[in-house]
């Protein structure tokens, strides 16, 4: 088992025991037990070679975005006072969104800026 995040909560005797009832109850999704592994293929034995690699093709790297319908968004190389940075980047997690959505509002009261 890997790292635990902290805070994680382990579930107690009788929730332990209350998903194991659902578990072998669900006849249709049974838990993978060893026996099931002895026998599982790996996918490219499995899949055709064109469907094979049409899933590989599929897999992301941790953190890459999937195809998107249309670019919502711009890349682009702004300077900014580093207080400005350091006071967004102290909000947490997501403060380029809200800085993003900071320069909206902006944009809603200063019209002739567009």
């Amino acid at each position: 088992m890997g790292k635990l995040k902290p805070g994680t909560i382990w579930p107690t005797p009788e929730e332990e025991k209350a998903i194991n009832a659902g578990i072998a109850a669900d006849s249709d999704n049974p838990e993978l037990d060893d026996e099931w592994f002895k026998k599982a293929k790996p996918a490219s034995e499995f899949f055709d070679k064109e469907t094979y690699e049409g899933l590989v093709a599929l897999k992301r790297r941790p953190g890459q975005r999937g195809p998107q319908k249309a670019p919502r968004k711009l890349a682009v190389t702004v300077r900014y006072d580093p207080e400005v940075i350091e006071a967004f980047r102290a909000s947490g997690e997501g403060w380029q969104t809200r800085m993003n959505e900071a320069l909206k509002d902006w944009l809603k009261t200063h019209p002739q800026a567009r």
